[in-house]
């Protein structure tokens, strides 16, 4: 009697364990298809068209993009993006390798300083650009008060054109700080303790430790954060359009910033869904980058 009930069991198990992967991965696919794939998909074929709303519009084929190279606007935005890119990148990523080597010796309240330089990093990008937008501020804000009481001048922080990028750079940089800190404390703690106590007992002192031991192992974790902090740069939005709006001017445009303009303020769907796909061009290329990056940081584990 058990040969059976064992031949007819046998092939629902069989089934069963060929649907189990599929009802696991079905609720993520249906969000990866409706949250992702349908609106590039969509975003795709605005941009081949000249349409003010979301409703239908005239097939144009490429004259978005060829009106990509006659915009001075979308130059100034890549410009921009690119300024701020290169400020804010490479000054988060020292700074967070400086403040990891502090901190990762035994000091003294050393899980307090962690937590208070990484907690920038976990506020909402909004909370962080009205808070900097009063300490910024012309007339009330703290840091022109605080100039005027080492007797120097007051700043336009956010109301010159020269000097808003500078505040941008600033505080983005202060919110990836904590990021860039975290990881390199962690790649600090992978690098073998022999290698530097033997180095010690050669004679190299902490600077030449640091420089030809320490530094080349952080290697694949600098290519890794440099993929990332390019990413996250192209991807900055919340906190230029609460602090700056883009201004003043387009002095502190960015790409992201000039589709949702396109988009939403100029009803450009068709323009903007062009300028969108450049961006999602140039994210896909660090992509890319990252995962080599990725690839090459396994390879020397």
């Amino acid at each position: 009697m058990s040969r059976p009930v064992e031949s007819l069991t046998r092939p629902r198990s069989r089934t069963g364990r060929r649907l189990t992967p599929y009802v696991f991965i079905g609720p993520a696919a249906l969000l990866f298809l409706t949250f992702s794939l349908i609106p590039i998909v969509i975003a795709i074929t605005l941009s081949f068209q000249d349409t003010q709303t979301l409703g239908d519009g005239d097939w144009v084929g490429l004259a978005n993009f060829a009106a990509l190279g006659s915009d001075r606007l979308f130059r100034t935005a890549l410009v921009n993006t690119v300024v701020f890119a290169v400020g804010t990148v490479p000054t988060s990523m020292a700074l967070g390798l400086a403040f990891a080597v502090a901190l990762n010796r035994p000091l003294p309240g050393r899980g307090l300083f962690r937590a208070m330089f990484f907690v920038p990093m976990v506020a909402a990008g909004v909370v962080v650009g009205v808070v900097m937008s009063w300490i910024f501020n012309t007339d009330y804000g703290v840091a022109n008060n605080a100039l005027e009481l080492l007797g120097l001048g007051r700043l336009p922080w956010l109301t010159s054109p020269s000097m808003a990028m500078l505040t941008l750079i600033i505080v983005v940089v202060w919110t990836r700080i904590g990021f860039c800190m975290v990881i390199y404390l962690g790649a600090l703690q992978s690098v073998p303790g022999e290698i530097i106590e033997a180095a010690s007992i050669d004679g190299a002192g902490p600077w030449a430790r640091f420089r030809r031991i320490t530094l080349p192992m952080l290697a694949p974790t600098t290519s890794i954060l440099l993929i990332l902090n390019v990413v996250f740069s192209l991807q900055a939005f919340d906190i230029i359009y609460v602090l700056t709006g883009g201004g003043p001017g387009f002095s502190t445009t960015v790409l992201i910033q000039y589709v949702f303009r396109s988009a939403f303020q100029d009803a450009q769907m068709g323009y903007a869904a062009a300028l969108g796909l450049v961006l999602v061009a140039i994210l896909l290329l660090f992509t890319l980058l990252r995962q080599r990056a990725t690839k090459r940081a396994e390879s020397y584990l």
